[in-house]
């Protein structure tokens, strides 16, 4: 199992505090079946700065440390990109990291309570260049959450959109679990990371979520899922399946 998204880098951002808190992640997620994890501190969120020169030799060393106590989980370097309006520039500067050696998928975060005005142009640009977006965690967003559909515009445009496993199950409440489940139905998201940033904050829940997403609308589903994050990781071309708008209920006076 890969894990897309995950806070496990010690000391960088709101995740993991030290190696002890990694080394705790790293025994969770192997407890699991999580075989791969991208590590992505926050970058670029206003309070977080890990550029891709300070994260790669973090990875290296946090791998060896895993490797040292015989711990079968492979780290690889990433970032959670907060979208700025110099994003472009950043990239150019080789300060960002993508999912994938061949640069092509990001990893993208919008504010918490809104999508800033700028992201269409911001992704168009993105696409000229042979990027293609990654929207995390749509579903703890306040714009989705009032109506998933936004999502489709980012799609129609060759965007992803990954949904967070603790999501799923309920970790953060029954509006958010209801957007998730929608989403998923509807094919508006095409993953699914554990955005863990520890063991007793934030846990992984992958498993439990793969299950659910099962029990819910089939193996099929899942695998499907699991394919496209090994794609991320591999930089291979993504088959989209058929995304469809959530129909709004209509509520009558009886």
């Amino acid at each position: 199992m890969i894990d897309l998204h995950c806070h496990i880098l010690p000391g960088v951002d709101d995740g993991a505090e030290d190696l002890a808190a990694s080394i705790a992640m790293a025994e969770k997620a192997i407890s699991q079946g999580i075989t791969h994890i991208l590590c992505t501190p926050h970058h670029n969120n206003g309070k977080y700065s890990n550029p891709k020169s300070t994260v790669v030799p973090r990875v290296l060393a946090l791998q060896a440390e895993l490797d040292k106590r015989n711990l079968s989980l492979t780290v690889l370097e990433g970032q959670e990109v907060r979208i700025t309006g110099e994003l472009i520039e950043d990239i150019k500067n080789n300060e960002i990291l993508f999912t994938d050696l061949d640069d092509t998928y990001i990893l993208i975060e919008f504010p918490t309570i809104d999508v800033p005005a700028y992201t269409e142009d911001i992704f168009f640009q993105l696409r000229g260049m042979g990027k293609i977006p990654v929207i995390v965690h749509p579903e703890r967003n306040a714009k989705f959450r009032e109506d998933p559909n936004h999502l489709i515009e980012y799609l129609d445009m060759g965007c992803l959109a990954q949904l967070t496993a603790p999501s799923y199950v309920g970790t953060f409440g029954k509006s958010i679990q209801k957007t998730a489940k929608e989403m998923v139905e509807h094919n508006l998201v095409q993953m699914v990371a554990s955005d863990a940033h520890g063991v007793k904050k934030r846990n992984f829940y992958m498993k439990e979520a793969y299950e659910a997403i099962a029990k819910d609308f089939g193996e099929a589903k899942v695998v499907a899922m699991k394919q496209v994050a090994k794609d991320l990781l591999n930089g291979d071309q993504i088959l989209l399946p058929n995304y469809t708008a959530v129909k709004k209920k209509k509520f009558g006076l009886f």
